[in-house]
């Protein structure tokens, strides 16, 4: 187990996004909560710092937090392979999927319940009664009642999830619920409320939705030629060989020190080749293999236009131990294209260890993209459509979890009601490359979208609202 540093952040910079008096709302919730929680801190709990939308989400939040003066700490867990092959099992179950066809029978708990028993006695002399702990997604979930033990507050907030049931996710949830009991847990939280099973009381069920920080490395403004020299030199652009600069959060400027690895047949293409881009997780639930695919299915009528499929350096994501596999799987299927389409796909993994040039890099792939795709096969939410319709991207996406919650079909994007018809992606990328126009018009009201409901200040703001509830309810 170790803790992750953050820095500080002024809610008040987001005056140069949002209206005067959203700010000024969240200043006085956090002026509230600090009498509130009479000195208590509160401590977020998750399985990585670095890859997916988790730690993404951490990143962007918690240094507000600090900014409202309230004490905040993330401690992220260990554990070995076999914890997170069991872990990963989980999520895909709560997707509603077999995921790896394992089991989850009671091998798999107690195996579950030793790794977190070891963590939990790290994270124990860091907690002090009246405490919120706030543990993230099925891998801290057992943590839960040693947490109430320790007389903290305790949250459980799920990333993931499914608006059905199937097989699969009883099963999922039938393994997590006897670590999720009421008695261990204060409120639960979710970015959908369908995504919650039965068992979660109606009374301790919140709905709360992730956002993106528009000042992050992610999603801070770079000029067009600021993106075409940072794909340039990182090889997913013809250019320039000389390395790029960029600027840091602590203000100083570093040029790009590390290229991706990319895998195409020919030179990359021009700056001025139209692009569609994904970039997600190399796992199976975000259909790289489909995306490809169906972009291969479309090029046939498009004399231009290339794809990139771009997700993360598959060592630096701990917690993900399908990574390698789903990348190997697309290029497999990357190899069986026939020549004219493989020549116009790329993949790409983006080096990560460095989290802020990782995050400029994602930045300008998604800035000079043309469309951004995200035909995820289930999702909890997707910070990856929020971060480019912010760019003013248009996105073609899958309408299931809070995919649906982010585009207007139609207005602000695009929403492929069944995303395994490849034919019909195939057919919305001809409909929408083929409109200048519409993709300008679509482009502006997404970014209107996301300043709306998708910033830093609102999903504070329901945080405060849950805080407070709990405060009133436990007495503690």
């Amino acid at each position: 187990m170790h803790e992750v540093t953050f820095p500080t952040a002024d809610p008040r910079v987001l005056t140069k996004v949002v209206r005067a008096d959203r700010v000024d709302s969240l200043l006085a919730d956090g002026k509230r909560l600090r009498a509130a929680l009479e000195g208590a801190s509160v401590i977020c709990v998750n399985s990585t710092e670095t890859g997916g939308g988790v730690a993404e989400m951490l990143q962007v939040l918690l240094p507000y937090v600090r900014g409202v003066g309230i004490d905040t700490r993330w401690l992220v867990i260990e554990g070995d392979e076999r914890f997170f092959t069991i872990t990963k099992r989980l999520h895909n179950h709560l997707y509603g999927t077999a995921g790896d066809g394992g089991d989850l029978g009671e091998d798999e708990h107690t195996h579950y319940e030793a790794v977190l028993r070891t963590n939990a006695t790290e994270i124990a002399s860091m907690v002090r009664p009246g405490d919120f702990v706030l543990l993230h997604d099925p891998q801290p979930a057992g943590l839960a009642a040693a947490m109430r033990d320790r007389g903290a507050r305790v949250v459980w907030r799920c990333h993931v999830g499914t608006d059905g049931s199937n097989e699969h996710s009883v099963i999922g949830w039938e393994f997590l619920g006897r670590y999720l009991e009421p008695a261990f847990v204060d409120a639960y939280v979710f970015s959908r409320r369908a995504f919650a099973p039965s068992w979660v009381p109606d009374a301790l069920l919140h709905e709360i939705p992730p956002s993106i920080d528009p000042f992050s490395a992610k999603n801070k403004d770079l000029t067009p030629d600021e993106t075409v020299a940072i794909l340039s030199s990182v090889g997913v652009l013809s250019g320039t060989e000389r390395a790029a600069q960029y600027q840091r959060s602590d203000g100083t400027r570093r040029r790009i020190e590390r290229g991706a690895d990319v895998v195409r047949t020919g030179p990359a293409p021009a700056p001025d080749v139209p692009l569609v881009v994904q970039v997600s997780r190399w796992d199976r639930l975000k259909d790289m293999p489909g995306v490809l695919q169906g972009f291969a299915d479309y090029v046939v009528h498009d004399r231009d236009s290339q794809l990139v499929l771009a997700g993360p350096v598959v060592s630096a994501v701990a917690d993900d131990p399908e990574g390698a596999a789903v990348l190997e799987e697309c290029w497999e299927a990357w190899r069986r294209l026939p020549h004219h389409a493989r020549r116009r796909v790329a993949l790409a993994c983006i080096p990560m260890a460095d989290v802020e040039e990782n995050a400029v890099i994602v930045n300008a792939l998604q800035r000079h993209a043309t469309i951004v795709v995200q035909k995820s096969l289930a999702e909890g939410f997707g910070l990856t459509v929020s971060e480019a319709m912010y760019k003013r991207r248009p996105v073609i996406g899958s309408a299931i979890g809070g995919i649906s919650d982010q585009i207007v079909d139609g207005e602000s994007g695009v929403l492929l009601r069944d995303p395994t018809d490849l034919g019909v992606f195939a057919e919305r990328l001809a409909e929408l490359l083929g409109a200048p126009a519409r993709l300008t018009t679509m482009g502006v009201l997404a970014h209107e979208r996301v300043v709306h409901n998708f910033l830093p200040d609102t999903q504070l703001g329901r945080w405060s609202q849950l805080v407070s509830r709990v405060l009133d309810s436990t007495g503690r």
